[in-house]
């Protein structure tokens, strides 16, 4: 079960991808919702603006670190995580 950080980022997700009617979850592929770079910039700047949170990586980091939608989830909680309160 998706807790409220997933469920956000997989909507965030959902308005980037591909239409296709496949029902995303944490283990989905980012790959396989059609999602390229610019979009997957976009989910960044996007989770960094709503969480308050900088993530450090480039496009290519990006790719090669997240594969699935869980990855994301989890990369955004830990950041979450260090932030000064």
């Amino acid at each position: 079960m998706a807790d409220q950080l997933a469920t956000d980022i997989i909507a965030k997700i959902k308005a980037h991808a591909e239409p296709g009617g496949e029902e995303i979850t944490t283990s989905t592929e980012l790959t396989s919702l059609g999602i390229h770079s610019l979009e997957l910039t976009e989910i960044i700047f996007d989770l960094e603006e709503q969480y308050g949170i900088e993530i450090e990586m480039n496009t290519v980091d990006a790719w090669s670190n997240l594969k699935n939608v869980g990855d994301m989830v989890e990369a955004v909680r830990a950041l979450i995580a260090k932030k000064p309160d």
